[in-house]
């Protein structure tokens, strides 16, 4: 055998009787080669930076909204809920002590000193 032959075998399987690269493996590195498939990667590349920006201003805007609705919209709420019930128990002893349970609307004393 001499080195020539020897060497053009290196990348042949055992039992193989030819040569070289095989068709497969020539396609395969023709396809992974070429053009299309360079402009397809870049674009995927691009596709993912993009998706990734995206993600982390929608992440960055989230943090914002639950922050200012933790600060701002929280403590009105909770503010809201206990002025109702100081509401309603100014309303329970106002009628324990026999008191009117509530004030006349206001269109009513209106309309009462303009018919007179």
């Amino acid at each position: 055998m001499s080195s020539s032959s020897s060497s053009s075998r290196k990348g042949s399987l055992p039992g193989r009787g030819g040569g070289g690269e095989g068709v497969l493996s020539r396609i395969s590195s023709s396809v992974s080669q070429s053009a299309i498939v360079a402009r397809g990667r870049t674009a995927a590349a691009e596709a993912a930076t993009v998706t990734k920006k995206l993600l982390r201003s929608t992440g960055k805007a989230a943090w914002i909204a639950g922050t200012t609705f933790l600060i701002l919209i929280v403590p009105l709420i909770i503010e809201m809920d206990r002025e109702q019930q100081l509401n309603e128990l100014e309303m329970q002893q106002s009628a324990l002590l026999g008191a009117p349970t509530a004030p006349p609307p206001p269109y009513a004393a209106a309309a009462a000193a303009t018919s007179k």
